[in-house]
């Protein structure tokens, strides 16, 4: 799953939750995909080596890996998206890192937070939030359906114990 609660450290009951959106393409993948991209594209080439033609087609079937290379690359940028949630007994803590790289933050105090899910009426199905301090705010929107079901559980648990520790 693209998220992964921290165990807490020793001493402390802090948990924090990473989460991140999903890639189903990883780095490695991508340059082994450009790189059979680049010599399908060249392999029909060999036949119109010394021909006028391959001038002709030579600079779309570029311009086709480079749009394709391009495509690939911004998908990892809104990839670089990521929020922390820490939770202990004092307060809850939510910071969003944007894919362009400006940082969000949200916090109140752990004994008023409320985490609640709307199955519908949000952006996306089983919207997660946040709510305390007067705020209310998302939480893992990039996640799958299933994905923010089975997080909003451990959520609420977390929150929970939380109170629990006051």
């Amino acid at each position: 799953m693209p998220y992964e609660w921290s165990p807490p450290a020793i001493g402390t009951d802090t948990r924090r939750l990473d989460m991140w959106p999903h890639r189903s393409l990883p780095r490695r993948g991508f340059a082994l995909f450009m790189v059979i991209t680049c010599v399908m594209f060249s392999l029909p080439l060999f036949a119109l080596v010394g021909t006028v033609v391959l001038w002709g087609l030579l600079p779309f079937l570029a311009g086709a890996v480079v749009l394709m290379w391009w495509a690939l690359e911004r998908s990892y940028a809104s990839g670089r998206m990521h929020e922390a949630l820490v939770i202990d007994a004092q307060e809850v803590l939510l910071t969003r890192t944007n894919p362009k790289g400006d940082v969000q933050k949200w916090d109140c105090n752990a004994y008023w937070a409320q985490a609640q899910i709307y199955p519908s009426g949000g952006p996306v199905k089983n919207y997660i939030t946040l709510r305390g301090a007067g705020r209310e705010v998302e939480v893992g929107a990039f996640l799958s359906e299933d994905e923010r079901k089975a997080l909003f559980s451990e959520l609420v648990g977390a929150l929970k114990l939380a109170r629990a520790n006051t």
